[in-house]
C-alpha cells in the first residue's frame, strides 16, 4: 500500500464539524486562517482546502445567495475580476497549462455547498489526470496548503483592484 502524506487534514479530521456556511463564516476568519488571498467590496477570494489540485481557489460573494441569477452586477464584476487576477496569479506561481473554470449549481451538478455560490478556479496540467486518480484512487498534492497561501498572498495586494 502506498501512502501520501497530507498533514493539513489531521486538523479537519478532529474538527468539530459546523452546521455554517464556509463562504459566510471564513470571512469572519484572518487571511491565513482562512486561506483567503483577496477581499474586495462584495466578493472575496480563497484557496480550497480540499483542493482538486494545487493551487484550487474559490471566488465566492459576501452574500449568501444560492443561484446565479440572485448576484448583482457589481457581484458579478468582482467576481469576474477575480477570477481573472486568479489567473494571473496562478499562471505566476505555478505555471500550468491551463484552467477549468465554474461553478456547480445544485448538489447533482457536484455542488458540496449548494446554498452559498462560488466558482471554482483550478489550474491544470498536461498529463496531471493520470494513473494515480484513475487506479490508485489517490491525488498528488505537491505543495501544502501554508506554502501555496504564502507565494501566492503578496500577488493579490500587488496591485490596486476593485
Amino acid at each position: 500500500m502506498k501512502k501520501l502524506w497530507a498533514p493539513w487534514r489531521i486538523d479537519y479530521i478532529r474538527s468539530k464539524k459546523d452546521k455554517g456556511c464556509i463562504f459566510c463564516d471564513k470571512p469572519e476568519m484572518e487571511d491565513r486562517s482562512g486561506l483567503i488571498l483577496f477581499r474586495a467590496k462584495n466578493s472575496f477570494t480563497l484557496m480550497n482546502l480540499y483542493p482538486y489540485t494545487n493551487g484550487h481557489l474559490m471566488v465566492a460573494p459576501f452574500r449568501h445567495i444560492d443561484s446565479f441569477g440572485g448576484i448583482n452586477q457589481a457581484e458579478r464584476l468582482e467576481i469576474l475580476e477575480q477570477i481573472d487576477l486568479s489567473i494571473d496569479a496562478l499562471s505566476n506561481v505555478l505555471n500550468p497549462d491551463g484552467f477549468n473554470i465554474g461553478a456547480n449549481l445544485g448538489e447533482s451538478a457536484g455542488a458540496g455547498i449548494k446554498d452559498h455560490i462560488h466558482f471554482h478556479v483550478v489550474p491544470r496540467w498536461k498529463g496531471d489526470t493520470n494513473f494515480m486518480p484513475v487506479l490508485g484512487n489517490t491525488k498528488v498534492m505537491v505543495e501544502g496548503l501554508e506554502d501555496s497561501w504564502e507565494e501566492l498572498k503578496p500577488l493579490f495586494e500587488g496591485e490596486k483592484h476593485v
